[in-house]
Formats: structure tokens, C-alpha cells, sequence
């Protein structure tokens, strides 16, 4: 069976890496046979320092869908095209928006010194902050903040554009049209029916849609139409985990 596991508020929280009590049944799920993939909004250059090495040759999904990697080499999968990126750009300046804004490695960020997305953002200095002029192929945009976000979101809608709100930081997520975490898995050969997925987010419902089971971390009161199960956000979430994996092995068991 395949395993698919988001990362932030799924198996890492406070932008912490994983815990190796969890990355330990991750490997164990890997010896008994199944196959673990993440699939995350992060570019898998903010994948990597929330995973230790020793999974960085795992199958990995980037950017909501727009990214890949495979055996640690790192694909695009699609960016916006030019007419839809420039309509982005305008009305980001007509509603006075801060962003990020990835490349495939690259990005360009306007957000505050001290935006909680920092803590996540390219922590291993590996990439380089570019002005949106010079960053070539975007793949994905996060709005941060709006004079006026609900009325941005309207405009943003009339793009053939996919959107996503982070219903705890505020954020809205665009990715190019036709891009999400289920079309880009399928892509690594991922089955319908055929995998057990983790996520705690609106970007996670075509993960969970197409899902043989899903488990929900947290509360989200979309994601909970397609969850088959969830798992509290408290102070044992991480044993819950565990102990649901172990539980999952079993009973997926090859």
C-alpha cells in the first residue's frame, strides 16, 4: 500500500521537523513493504529541512502539485503561463498584496520581517530571494496579506487559476490550472483507490477524494466531508499518529 502524508499540521507541527518517533514508523512502514510519499504546499526546497536525509530519496510532491522529486532530483510540473501570471501580478499591486512567490528553486518574498512563514521559508539558505521581474518559471503564489483580501479573492477567481485559503494563517494559495496534489500524483503512478492518505488542509481534498482511506489531522470543516477518519490536535497527536500507522499497517498489511 502507499502511504501519502502532508507535512505541516500532518506530521510536523511549529515548523519543526518531523520527529523521529514518526520518521521511525515511516521507515518501518517502508521494511514491512508499503511505499511512503509526501506531498506538501511546500517547494521541495522547504520539504527538505523538515525531513531527515535518509528520506530525501523519497518520492516527494511540491508546491501543491506544481513540483516533483524522484530519487532527489526535482521537476517541474507546471507554472502559469504568462498571461495569467501578469493578470496575478496586477491585481497583487492593486490590492497592495505581500506574497511569496516560488520558481522551481527560487523565489521573492515582500511579507514582514517577522511573517510566520519565515520559519519555514528556505531555513537552510539554499535558494535565492530574486525580485518578481527576475524569478523565471512560478509555480506557485502565496498571497499574505490584503488591504482587501476578500476582494482580491474575487478577481483572483475570474482566473483559470486553482486557489486554495489556509483557514489558520489567512493565506490564500494559487497554483496554475489543473494543479493540485492528486493530479501530480498519479504522475508518480499513484492509483486511485489504491493509496491511504494524511493531510490537515483544503489542499489535501483531491488527495483525500481519490484516497482508499483518508485520515484528517485536526479540524478542518471542509477536509472533514472526505476524511474516513481524524485524529485531535493535542498534546498526544504525535503517539496518535503513531499508534494509527501501526493500526493501518495491519490492516493494509501485502
Amino acid at each position: 500500500m502507499q502511504f501519502i502524508f502532508d507535512l505541516d499540521g500532518t506530521i510536523c507541527f511549529g515548523g519543526k521537523p518531523v520527529a523521529e518517533s514518526i520518521l521511525y514508523s515511516l521507515e518501518n512502514l517502508t521494511e514491512k513493504g508499503h511505499e511512503v510519499i509526501f506531498a506538501s504546499a511546500r517547494p521541495i526546497r522547504d520539504m527538505l529541512p523538515v525531513l531527515h536525509k535518509r528520506f530525501h530519496g523519497y518520492k516527494m510532491i511540491g508546491g501543491n502539485g506544481s513540483l516533483m522529486c524522484k530519487n532527489g532530483n526535482v521537476k517541474q510540473n507546471a507554472e502559469f503561463d504568462v498571461i495569467t501570471l501578469e493578470h496575478i501580478k496586477r491585481l497583487m499591486a492593486e490590492y497592495h498584496a505581500t506574497y511569496l512567490i516560488d520558481s522551481e528553486w527560487d523565489y521573492s518574498y515582500t511579507g514582514s520581517a517577522d511573517h510566520p512563514i519565515l520559519k519555514k521559508l528556505d531555513i537552510k539558505k539554499l535558494a535565492v530571494n530574486r525580485p518578481l521581474e527576475k524569478l523565471e518559471h512560478v509555480v506557485k503564489i502565496a498571497i499574505l496579506t490584503s488591504y482587501n483580501m476578500v476582494g482580491l479573492r474575487k478577481k483572483l477567481e475570474k482566473l483559470d487559476v486553482i486557489i486554495h485559503t489556509h483557514h489558520q494563517e489567512g493565506m490564500l494559495d494559487i497554483s496554475p490550472c489543473g494543479i493540485h496534489k492528486w493530479s501530480a500524483l498519479q504522475k508518480l503512478g499513484v492509483r486511485k483507490g489504491k493509496y491511504i492518505a494524511f493531510g490537515n488542509d483544503a489542499n489535501d481534498v483531491t488527495m483525500f477524494e481519490n484516497a482508499q482511506h483518508s485520515v484528517m489531522i485536526g479540524q478542518h470543516p471542509l477536509l472533514a466531508h472526505y476524511a474516513d477518519e481524524s485524529i485531535e490536535d493535542d498534546t498526544l497527536i504525535e503517539e496518535n499518529i503513531i499508534e494509527k500507522l501501526a493500526e493501518l499497517d495491519k490492516r493494509f498489511a501485502y
